[in-house]
């Protein structure tokens, strides 16, 4: 059975970023990690603004929806800043 592919497409309902390529991962698990690390890498990469109505919005490759991540819920669970 091949690894299903997943679309991670960023949100605030008004606004899209969209993920043209997706990625192929084995488990939940690992889905769900990779929708906090793309939550985290926009916050961290792009400009300042208020990210508290975004989410990750996640669709298998046949484009049924699978989960939503709020990027809220990466904020709640970053480990504390060293330093």
């Amino acid at each position: 059975m091949p690894t299903p592919l997943y679309r991670f497409h960023c949100t605030d309902g008004h606004d899209l970023i969209a993920d043209r390529l997706g990625k192929r991962l084995p488990t939940w698990a690992l889905m769900r990690a990779h929708a906090a690390r793309v939550a985290l890498d926009l916050m961290l990469g792009g400009a300042p603004r208020d990210w508290s109505a975004w989410t990750v919005e996640i669709y298998d490759a046949a484009g049924r929806h699978v989960l939503s991540k709020p990027f809220t819920d990466v904020l709640d669970n970053r480990p504390p800043r060293q330093g």
